[in-house]
Order: C-alpha cells, then structure tokens, then sequence
C-alpha cells in the first residue's frame, strides 16, 4: 500500500479517538509528514525496534508497540508450548518510557505471561542481567540509547540476557508482520504483572563490583571521580555502585544528574560526543579530577576522558578506552596462570583490528562479529561450555565484562576503569600512559568516526546511493597506498584486489564495506541500523618504537586519517 492507503486505515474505530484525529489530519494536509509517518513500518535492526514517537506506522507508538508485544507473546507461545512464560520489562527516562512500558507489561499480562517491571528507570544492562537473574523467557526495554530527544526505541532479549538473533528475530518479526490491530489484546491481567523489589539492584551491582573491583583497592582513596549520568539512567545505579565498589572521591554533575527525557543541557546525550561530557570536563578541572565518566540515557555506553603527559583532559574513543580494558583483564589472566588457549574476546568488524593484537599476545582467540553486541552475546552463548568469554567490546563506545550481562554494561565498565586509574596512579603511572605502554607492545592505532545524518525518506535513497556507488566504483587507494582487500558483507564475500580471489565471510548478510590497503589503513562504510545515517569508520596504524615518541606518531597517524577524509570529500 502506499502511504495514504496506509494511514486511512488508522481511522477505524479500532483506534482510538486521538490517534484518529491526527490521522485525519495527516491525511487533509497529505504533506511530507504522512509520508514519513507511514511509508514503511518500523523495523528490528541491529539494536531492536527504534523510531521517532508519534502517529503511524513508521513511528512509536501505542500500536506499533503493541503489535510487536503481541507479536513477540505469540513468538515464545510457539517456542515454549505449555510454558508458564516470564518477562522482565524496563525502561529509560526518555519521554513516554513509562506509559510504553506499561503498554508492554498489560499486552504481556493480557496474553497470560507473567510479567515483572521495575519501580522506576532502570540501565538497560540490568535489565539483560534481570533476565537470567529471574529465569525469564525473555525481556523488553524501552529505550533510543543516545538518540534525540524526539525518539524511542524498544530492545527485545531471549533468554540468555542477550538481544535476540537469528532465528528469534525473524521468527519474532514474522509473528509481528502478521498482527492486525484487532489481535492486539491491551486488556492487562494485573494479577500478572510485578513489580521488582531492590533486591534485583542489589544483586546487579554485587555483581557489577565482583567483575569491576578487586579485593586490593590500592589508590582508590586517592583516586578523584567525576561522574555525570548525562540526565539518564545510570544515577539510579552507578554512583551506588561506586560506592560499593570502594570510591570515596565521586564528583556528580548535579545539573545533569536529574533525569529528563528532553536532556535539557547537551544537544546530543552521547557519549561518544564532546560536547556531552564538557560539564564533566570543567568540574574536573574544578575539583582535579583524574578521571571523567559519562553514559548515555540507557547506560549501556561509556564515555572516559582521562589525564594526558601534560596533565590535560583528552576524551578517548571507544576502541582505545576498550584496549585498556582487555589488555588490564587478559594480562591478570596470564598473571595468574589461568590462560589455556579456550579463552576468547568479543568485537565487531568495525571496531579496531588492535583487538586481534591482543588476542595474538595473550594467546586467546578474537571472534569479531557484525555490529552490535548481539553478536557478541551470539558468540557467548554458541560456545557456551567449550570456551570462556573474557570481555567484549565493539568502537561505539560498549563494553562487557564476563558474562553475568550480556550487553552493553557501563556500570561494570565504570567500577572497572576507575579501578584501573586507580592501581595505575598508585604505580606512578596513568590509564593514559598504559594505553600508551600497550601500544608499544602491538601497534600504535589511531581511529576516527564520521557519521552523516540522512533523514526522511530521500535520506534513505541518498545513503543506498552511497553504498552502491562505492560497490559499483571501489576505491583503488587511500592516502596513496593501494587497496588490496574490500570486504563486501552484503554478498558475503572477501576479495583480493591483486588476483581476484573472492573467499567467503562466515557471517549473516549486512550492508558493510571494508577496504584495506597495503599500510594497513582500515575504511569502512556502514549505514546504521537503528538512526538515519551512514557511517565512516577509519582506523589507521604504526609501530612505535619508543614510548617517548608517542604525540609525533599519534600527529602523524592523525593527518593520514585527515587526507583520506580528503579525499573522499
């Protein structure tokens, strides 16, 4: 149907009145927001169902909510015949978190699953760790992680606490795809839906400390915090879980520390953008912090500035702040005898190739997997008593820890980083100069990210253009050095630019491009699954000899990112 067919049928009286208003007025206008509103339905992407808030089928709302609910209940009703099904179900500070997730919980309640909802926001990380904790079939968050203000989203977990992947997704959108709007049942059973005590919290942030502490908390009282929750949901656990950790000097940025679904004072609640973290920034420089953390509205992301040689604030991105990570885990392995070769880390294929380094130097395996940490959890759950996960993390800014959660987890991640600045400002040493000591040990990597927002319709056309332009024309270099590898996941296939030779890609179909050239630049071009954008990925690499060397060869590394984005305009 095209989009006004579409739309008039939101006017039946299985609407309600409010809804059928807007529609008709949708529908006198026929403007560019009826095209919008309905000219696909919303989608599972690589981070669930994520869309802007409003009337029609291509946005979030009460029944497009409830579509994919009832859609997801008669999923698990096929998967586990007979079951007496459970379903954890959380929520961020976004505006209309709540009365979504209550939507959710009565469709759940009305299909006689017993559903469990918290108080109040929760991380989403909690909300994978709440699955397993409470032996769910499933589990449900509300939430657009960093997204605008004007959007929602709506993740769905199995059983393990992972994201669903194949087959569940497609099983899960083949049930949703066949859901009218008469199937919905909205009437909740009340007697079904609980809401959890903080004992759950507890639990998670028990764990949350075993996995990001240590028993020796050298230098933790002279380690100085500053965190900001950026208005999301991380204050309700993280500063807790500090506590419990064993952190005494915890800076809070009060102004953003009130949870608002609007983020009244950033333009974008990113970690993985500056200007996010500048209130972060300037209390640190207030109070002499050594390190700043902030996370996005859900917490499932982490941002980290720390303390250059100089003695200034630099934020890192998300693959050097995850090299510290697993360098710091797999070197207490190899320290305490406990590494046998059935060990492996997780990443993605965008995230930097300084993961397989790694791997390399400690001697466990480094499975990359598509974006998202789905995949990840995939991984976790297809080896589940062969081989030991260690941690995960992929460039945007996620990372796990073990796999008492098994997503994104900034909680974990904050408890782990500051104990890490910590022991290493007790040794005289910085988080900055360990990442520097390991660059020493693998390469020297440099990385950047370019991401070009295409919204609407035409947006869509405009990023299919960008990626089949590229396929049809490759580039033949970058930065002078000759391309002699692209990686096309879309075809499943990886060629050699100097005989031809195609050799398959073992993973699921995605819309991914990656080139390498004979320096071992690194370009990759990926529309996104869950915003309205393309993005570029670069990474770059090169030895350094000496430590001391360092700024000349990260400056170096810098300028051959900025030629080839230069280069492609």
């Amino acid at each position: 149907m095209n989009a006004l067919d579409k739309a008039k049928l939101w006017l039946s009286d299985a609407y309600d009145e409010e809804t059928r208003k807007a529609i008709q007025l949708m529908i006198d206008e026929n403007g560019t927001e009826l095209q919008e509103s309905f000219y696909k339905d919303l989608e599972f992407g690589t981070g669930g169902m994520r869309g802007i808030m409003g009337v029609g089928t291509n946005r979030l709302n009460r029944y497009t909510l409830g579509a994919a609910t009832q859609g997801l209940a008669n999923y698990l009703k096929k998967q586990f015949p007979g079951k007496e099904l459970k379903v954890a179900v959380a929520h961020d500070v976004r505006n209309n978190s709540r009365e979504f997730m209550q939507i959710v919980a009565d469709v759940l309640s009305a299909n006689d699953i017993k559903t469990y909802i918290f108080d109040s926001f929760r991380p989403t990380p909690e909300l994978s760790f709440a699955v397993r904790h409470l032996e769910c079939d499933a589990g449900i968050v509300l939430t657009a992680s960093h997204n605008p203000p004007e959007y929602n989203g709506y993740k769905a977990y199995w059983n393990d606490g992972a994201q669903v992947v194949p087959p569940h997704d497609n099983g899960i959108i083949e049930e949703v795809s066949k859901i009218k709007v008469e199937n919905i049942n909205f009437k909740a059973k009340e007697d079904l839906i609980e809401v959890l005590p903080n004992e759950i919290d507890l639990a998670f942030i028990e764990k949350a400390v075993k996995y990001g502490s240590r028993d020796d908390k050298t230098g933790y009282d002279d380690l100085k915090i500053v965190f900001t929750s950026i208005h999301g949901t991380s204050i309700a656990i993280t500063p807790d879980a500090l506590k419990a950790a064993g952190f005494k000097n915890v800076y809070v940025v009060e102004e953003q520390a009130v949870p608002n679904g609007n983020f009244p004072t950033v333009k974008s609640p990113n970690p993985e953008e500056p200007e996010a973290l500048k209130m972060a920034l300037d209390l640190a420089e207030k109070v002499n912090a050594d390190i700043v953390i902030g996370t996005d509205p859900d917490a499932d992301r982490i941002g980290i500035a720390v303390r250059d040689l100089e003695g200034k604030m630099v934020l890192l991105n998300g693959n050097q702040t995850n090299t510290v990570f697993t360098d710091f885990l797999l070197n207490e392995l190899q320290e305490e005898n406990r590494i046998n070769g059935k060990q492996f880390i997780g990443s993605t294929i965008v995230t930097s190739d300084i993961f397989f380094d790694l791997a390399d130097k400690y001697g466990v395996e480094c499975k990359a997997g598509l974006t998202g940490f789905k995949w990840i959890g995939k991984m976790i759950r297809e080896t589940e008593g062969q081989e030991k996960f260690v941690c995960g993390g992929e460039e945007s800014f996620g990372f796990m820890v073990d796999d008492f959660v098994r997503d994104k987890d900034s909680v974990t991640s904050t408890i782990l980083a500051c104990h890490i600045a910590a022991k290493a400002k007790a040794n005289d040493s910085s988080f900055y100069k360990e990442l520097i000591k390991i660059y020493g040990k693998t390469k020297c990597y440099q990385e950047s990210l370019i991401s070009i927002v295409k919204p609407g319709i035409s947006g869509a056309e405009e990023i299919s253009k960008m990626m089949s332009d590229w396929r049809e024309n490759p580039p033949k270099s970058f930065n002078n050095s000759p391309v002699v590898t692209m990686n096309d996941y879309s075809e499943g296939y990886s060629l050699d630019i100097k005989t031809g030779e195609k050799t398959a890609i073992d993973l699921p179909k995605s819309n991914v491009l990656i080139f390498y050239t004979e320096d071992g630049t690194k370009v990759a071009a990926r529309p996104s699954g869950t915003e309205p954008k393309i993005k570029f990925y670069f990474s770059v690499k090169e030895n350094l000899d000496n430590i001391e060397d360092y700024d000349k060869v990260k400056e170096k590394l810098l300028q051959r990112i900025e030629n080839v984005k230069k280069e492609l305009n």
